[in-house]
């Protein structure tokens, strides 16, 4: 067995996928969940723990476990092996002949980034450390806080990484490559990327380290927050910060706090809210909200109060409906954001606040009736046209339609208004449900291909009677004639790599969607269906047979009849 079909072996897809996807049980061997690769409200992604792997009827994506990790995570096909071994103590060849030029470079940066972690630590425990120290001190942030989070400080001098990646013996194009210095614009050489600033390490879903934050401190330092540039590691747009510690959290109380900080998120998670994330110094994007989604669809929005975070939490908001989350806005008195007030009133009284977070359309209400006159007509109805492009955003129809009215009852806008607006708003998005692919076979068939997927005693049994004239008018042709063709050196990976998208499909979709009972799988029942498609199958050609000699008689062809009349004989009369 080689490194890779030994990994399979021993690593249990179900628990793989279930640390990225809410999945639950929906047959012996099979889970459901949404996909984590497109959005939908039903779930249309399945895993089937008996053959190790998993399909989306919806989007098609489909594969065994080392694909889903190479998709979900971006990795090349060494760093998806490399990641699994890792996590379930496998050992890793010595040799690395899966790995390219890319995934080498890829490997080289994350030790890099590693290389810095530790630099940036040790100098926040320097003398040099003692002004970020001391912000921290103001800010709440205990040592062991600091430390979870891997806090750090990166020295003024603007050589201080440069040397250390130089005695690491990394080149200079890797060097330029890591985003962590920059090569300067005249003359020669690097200079730090990150130069007297308080530092804040970003991961990835499956906690990689891929970049850095780094706060000012000073007010003459700008920008306040520099972030990584995009590498082949980190591209912000896609990675949501503090989410490989928040998702169990997330999945435990099935919903996530969306802060605007990496402060907010460590002082919710240094007072013991566990599921707070932050959008790495960008604003909150489709595939940010996708990543969120796969452990909760449930997402409450946390933002400053000033203007600024209430622009912020209402572009947000738009997002967030765009991707069919359920989203609730928390907006906290005294204009204090969640690190401030979680210092001043404690966990307990903002977890209060948070169970009694209202529906976003109630918050955008409330703000519309601060921006415009409600005792007027034309300001109920400008507030209700304000409201209106969030209301279009909601992908389902009827909630659509369950959320105008409400919002326009809560503005005491006219329900006429409500039905007029819809009419004259753009095209509505349609969401297209794509159902699963329904094997086209009959019962009996899709019987005999599940018991000779599932029984090796079944195939030992009905493999010899299958004869290509019976072959060849069943719907699962091309899945049976492969699974001869493999015979006793079956296996489903084998299997599966044989065949042709639709087959494939088709597979797939018996296995994972057809409600076949554990008693129907057996050898017994694979012979009883063989017997009764080989009936079936002479019964059709005695049809064939005698609507021939019909024709052959009617053509005055009687040599032709005889001959035909024989064959007949032959097959049994019926």
């Amino acid at each position: 067995m080689d490194f890779v079909e030994q990994l399979k072996s021993n690593v249990d897809i179900a628990q793989v996928v279930g640390e990225y996807v809410r999945l639950r049980k929906s047959g012996p061997s099979r889970l459901v969940g949404l996909c984590p690769f497109h959005t939908e409200k039903t779930p249309s992604f399945g895993v089937n723990v008996a053959h190790q792997f998993y399909k989306c009827f919806g989007c098609g994506a489909g594969g065994d476990v080392i694909k889903f990790v190479m998709e979900i995570e971006g990795f090349s096909f060494w760093e998806a092996l490399k990641s699994l071994a890792e996590r379930h103590g496998i050992p890793l060849p010595k040799r690395s002949d899966y790995a390219d030029e890319d995934t080498r470079l890829r490997a080289v940066l994350h030790d890099m980034h590693e290389v810095a972690q530790k630099a940036f630590r040790a100098a926040l425990e320097s003398p040099a450390g003692s002004e970020a120290r001391r912000y921290l001190q103001q800010r709440g942030v205990r040592p062991e806080v600091a430390e979870e989070f891997g806090l750090g400080f990166a020295d003024k001098s603007g050589q201080f990484l440069v040397r250390r990646l130089r005695e690491r013996e990394y080149s200079e194009p890797q060097m330029e490559s890591s985003g962590l210095v920059r090569k300067r614009a005249e003359g020669e050489g690097f200079y730090d990327n990150f130069r007297g600033r308080l530092m804040f390490p970003i991961h990835n879903e499956s906690g990689k380290l891929v970049g850095f934050a780094g706060r000012s401190l000073s007010d003459e330092d700008e920008p306040k927050y520099l972030n990584s540039p995009s590498t082949s590691i980190y591209q912000k747009s896609s990675v949501v910060y503090n989410i490989h510690r928040a998702r169990s959290g997330i999945r435990q109380a099935d919903f996530s706090i969306l802060v605007e900080g990496y402060m907010d998120v460590i002082g919710l998670h240094g007072a013991g809210v566990g599921q707070a994330v932050a959008s790495c110094g960008t604003a909150l994007t489709s595939q940010q909200v996708r990543l969120l989604r796969r452990h909760s669809g449930n997402i409450v929005v946390n933002f400053d109060p000033d203007d600024a975070g209430a622009a912020a939490a209402e572009r947000s908001v738009q997002m967030l409906l765009e991707e069919s989350a359920h989203v609730r806005v928390l907006e906290l008195e005294e204009g204090l954001d969640p690190d401030e007030y979680v210092r001043k009133f404690g966990s307990d009284r903002y977890r209060a606040r948070l169970a009694k977070a209202p529906r976003y359309f109630v918050w955008l209400a409330d703000r519309a009736r601060r921006r415009f006159d409600m005792r007027a007509a034309e300001g109920r109805v400008a507030g209700f046209q304000f409201l209106l492009p969030a209301i279009q955003r909601i992908p389902d129809k009827i909630e659509r339609a369950a959320v105008a009215n409400d919002v326009a009852a809560y503005l005491g806008v006219e329900p006429g208004l409500v039905l007029d607006q819809f009419r004259k708003a753009a095209a509505e998005r349609k969401e297209k449900s794509i159902p699963a692919p329904r094997a086209e076979m009959p019962a009996r068939e899709k019987i005999l291909l599940r018991c000779l997927v599932e029984s090796a005693e079944a195939r030992a049994a009905v493999l010899p009677r299958l004869s290509p004239p019976l072959l060849e008018k069943m719907a699962a042709r091309k899945i049976l004639e492969a699974i001869l063709v493999l015979g006793d050196r079956f296996q489903f990976a084998a299997l599966d790599a044989r065949l042709a998208d639709a087959d494939k499909d088709l597979l797939a979709g018996l296995l994972l969607v057809d409600e076949l009972g554990e008693e129907q799988i057996s050898v017994n029942q694979a012979i009883a269906c063989l017997d009764r498609l080989e009936e079936e199958h002479r019964a059709a050609a005695r049809a064939a047979l005698k609507a021939d000699v019909r024709a052959a008689e009617q053509a005055g062809d009687f040599q032709q009849a005889i001959r035909l009349t024989l064959e007949l004989e032959q097959l049994g009369h019926g």
